[in-house]
């Protein structure tokens, strides 16, 4: 009954969002209440009760108040990334107020030279220079900030830029100092120059392939749009403002130190000095001190990036009601274990192709922990018992991450729409499109380098 449930969430929620019935934040926090509530009044609950609050003889009150347990438990769980992310927000909307990315848009400008095909190959360059951090939501953030300007005064659909920026970042996550390749090494004790060698052939290809697509859509815009002359007086109007009160808080004169503060952030960030949601804080401080001496421009500043910050971080906060319903209801496993189970024995002779299909569900509907720490295991036992090695399984589970980032429960991807206003079912549908093309490049490259043998 659990694995019914937990599969019926996961659809109705998907459609809810695609057809646009719910907002992401509705949906995160009433679909697995109304599912959850179901499994209680159905006492599914009664071993998880028993073992969290030691009643012997639960009732079905009982499953419905741990209910509020659970949901504690997820916000527990994403209160950081829910805090990193509000000062992240904060800081960068300071770095834009204050003139840190001017110089870059001015840059950008130039070189398009009102050309839209130009300004989207640019996109993708930067997006995928930046995504080496291995953090979505500062590659979000810095690129965001350095191109809506230049899309918005050249009129190029702001769905270029959301797909673009995900799409790059899918294949730059896999990175070993990112998420999913640090958890597979963790998980599976393997060495990260090997599975950084075996992932690399297909990351190559893949940054061409979406370097290919950025200019198909460049050239798409093109014929939409046209190409805008620019004088020199075009371009310095375009790369500055007129607004008086924006002009107010450009602080030129402190690009320099900005730009030294904004490149350390990122640095440490990278080689994890402190935490990111301490280095964040720490960052935002300084930038209100450094560029704002006034109390009244500090106070002014911070309510001018409050709106934006707040939709991201009640986001965040509702996907941990969401998580921490669905694992704690047993929701979450039991999706797992159904995914380990659907496949025939006569397939183990493909295991490793296999495991690879399995990780695009799996890691689009369970977290990256919930699918490397507990599903991840066990496909690889049952591999070991085919003959394939741990190294063969953790590269073939990391290929399903073509997608996984165009999952609701991914924190920073909030961000990034609320950065460029797009709707969450059309975006998803529009990156899906080109992101098969990066799960077909992955298991391709792969299979010829023998990083994952198609049968054995």
């Amino acid at each position: 009954m659990l694995v019914f449930l937990s599969w019926s969430m996961i659809i109705v929620f998907m459609i809810l969002i695609m057809k646009k019935k719910l907002t992401p934040f509705s949906a995160l926090v009433l679909v697995p209440l109304i599912f959850t509530s179901l499994g209680a009044f159905l006492g599914l609950y009664t071993k998880q009760v028993t073992q969290l609050k030691g009643i012997l003889n639960p009732k079905i009150v009982d499953q419905i108040l741990i209910m509020g347990d659970w949901a504690l438990e997820g916000i527990k769980s994403t209160s950081t990334t829910a805090v990193m992310l509000l000062f992240a927000i904060l800081y960068f909307s300071i770095m834009l107020s204050a003139g840190l990315f001017d110089p870059v848009t001015k840059k950008m400008i130039q070189f398009a030279k009102g050309d839209p095909a130009k300004v989207i190959f640019a996109t993708a360059v930067v997006a995928a220079i930046i995504s080496l951090n291995g953090n979505g939501t500062t590659t979000s953030l810095i690129v965001c900030t350095a191109f809506i300007p230049i899309y918005k005064k050249l009129g190029i659909k702001m769905m270029n830029l959301g797909v673009i920026i995900i799409l790059m970042f899918t294949i730059m996550n896999l990175v070993p100092w990112a998420g999913p390749t640090a958890r597979v090494i963790s998980v599976l004790g393997l060495n990260e120059q090997e599975i950084l060698r075996a992932l690399i052939p297909g990351m190559v290809i893949s940054v061409i392939y979406i370097l290919g697509v950025s200019i198909h859509l460049g050239l798409k815009e093109r014929k939409r749009i046209g190409i805008k002359t620019l004088t020199d007086s075009d371009i310095n109007g375009l790369a500055s403002t007129t607004i008086p009160e924006n002009l107010n808080l450009k602080r030129p004169e402190k690009i320099i130190i900005n730009t030294i503060m904004t490149i350390g952030l990122i640095v440490m960030l990278m080689f994890g000095t402190f935490p990111s949601v301490f280095l964040f804080i720490l960052a935002t401080a300084l930038a209100l001190v450094i560029n704002y001496k006034s109390i009244k421009d500090q106070k002014n500043i911070i309510q001018d990036s409050a709106g934006d910050a707040v939709q991201v971080t009640i986001l965040i906060f509702a996907a941990g009601i969401f998580m921490g319903l669905f694992t704690g209801s047993g929701m979450a496993d039991a999706l797992a274990l159904s995914l380990t189970t659907i496949i025939p024995t006569s397939f183990s002779r493909f295991w490793g192709l296999i495991v690879a299909l399995i990780s695009v569900p799996g890691t689009f509907f369970l977290s990256n922990d919930a699918f490397y720490y507990g599903v991840l295991p066990v496909l690889t036992e049952t591999g070991s018992l085919y003959g394939f090695t741990t190294m063969e399984l953790g590269v073939a589970s990391l290929l399903g991450q073509a997608f996984h980032l165009l999952s609701p429960l991914v924190a920073f991807i909030y961000l990034l729409l609320n950065l460029t206003g797009l709707d969450m079912g059309e975006w998803q549908k529009e990156s899906a499109k080109w992101a098969t093309g990066i799960f077909i490049i992955f298991i391709v490259m792969a299979v010829i380098t023998g990083a994952l043998p198609l049968y054995k």
